[in-house]
């Protein structure tokens, strides 16, 4: 997969050039771009925002400088996202659907957003990931290619790691426990030491099922409904 992230901050996203999308950058098992929005603008100061139309607070990020830089990544197989409150909430079903694409283009707005025009005209999704707002789109673009590149083949070395994990059949993950098997007086419960593997796989799903009823009982409802 080929991800493009425009952004006015290039240098936030250092963070992707470490841990498993480090290492599977290197593999090349993907291919993340972070492309500098001001090295479009025909202004001779590289400005890329104004006062918005109409009055109100805040700046908008110019169209000029975005057309050019989108025009300079898109292809046939992209798909372009603006990172935006107003958008789409991203799930776990939504980083399955965009791990399917081929190519990812993410614009990261700042100020008061983006213009419209630039949404009109290439954006073919909004997304949030919540109901808050952020002073940029970089932050909501890495959890975005994060979630979406630990589920593509390969990159988390262990295909099943991201099978057997939190939300996956609209359930949270089970508690899960490592050595020593006595720490501070807290036990490990017995049925993960009996090595019967029945068992484990029924205590595992009893506690997915009590912890999702307690803690997030509307994936319950939204599994019903589905």
């Amino acid at each position: 997969m080929k991800i493009d992230i425009l952004t006015l901050f290039p240098n936030s996203f250092e963070p992707l050039k470490e841990s498993i999308l480090g290492r599977a950058t290197k593999k090349n098992l993907i291919e993340i771009n972070v492309i500098d929005i001001r090295e479009f603008s025909t202004d001779k100061h590289k400005k890329c925002d104004d006062y918005t139309f109409g009055g109100g607070e805040g700046l908008l990020m110019t169209p000029q400088p975005l057309f050019d830089c989108i025009e300079s990544v898109l292809d046939d197989d992209a798909y372009v996202i603006y990172m935006s409150p107003k958008g789409n909430t991203f799930n776990q079903a939504k980083a399955k659907a965009l791990a399917d694409k081929k190519h990812l283009i993410l614009i990261c707005g700042h100020y008061e957003g983006i213009d419209q025009r630039v949404i009109d005209t290439f954006v073919d999704e909004e997304i949030s990931i919540g109901d808050y707002v952020l002073t940029g789109g970089e932050l909501p673009s890495m959890v975005v290619t994060d979630a979406v590149c630990r589920l593509l083949p390969e990159v988390l070395g262990n295909e099943n790691s991201s099978v057997n994990e939190t939300f996956s059949e609209n359930l949270l993950e089970y508690p899960q426990y490592t050595r020593p098997a006595e720490f501070r007086g807290m036990k490990v419960p017995e049925v993960l030491l009996s090595g019967n593997h029945g068992e484990i796989t029924k205590w595992r799903r009893e506690q997915s099922e009590k912890l999702t009823a307690i803690r997030r009982p509307d994936l319950i409802k939204n599994k019903k409904d589905s």
